[in-house]
């Protein structure tokens, strides 16, 4: 198609039918190529809750939030000993002495999420 693109002059381009015809197969191969995707790879998954909100409560930068209620000093702590031990922020954090109510209402995953939208 760029080839075909260049070829015109004085924006009399005899090779728009060429261009035409990849554009659609190009977009024929890309529709089939999602649909067989979605069929043979997608349909039929399943979340593993748990197991993602596991992971996401085991990232070492959700404890930022938490920086405001406990400091600096003791989030950092935290997060040292919750890499160290492979447990999670929140497991870690309880286990220090941070109360559920403080946790519930900074380690808010899809508030984070959603960042600055309402």
């Amino acid at each position: 198609m760029t080839i075909a693109g260049t070829q015109g002059n004085f924006e009399l381009n005899v090779r728009i039918p060429v261009m035409a015809r990849n554009l659609l197969g190009s977009i024929k191969i890309l529709s089939s190529a999602s649909r067989l995707f979605a069929e043979k790879c997608v349909d039929g998954t399943k979340a593993n809750v748990e197991g993602l909100l596991k992971h996401a409560e085991s990232t070492p930068a959700i404890a930022t939030a938490l920086n405001s209620q406990i400091g600096y000093d003791k989030g950092a702590e935290i997060v040292k000993e919750a890499v160290a031990s492979k447990r999670t922020i929140r497991e870690v954090a309880i286990e220090k002495g941070v109360d559920e109510a403080t946790l519930d209402a900074a380690l808010d995953l899809r508030k984070m999420a959603r960042g600055s939208q309402a």
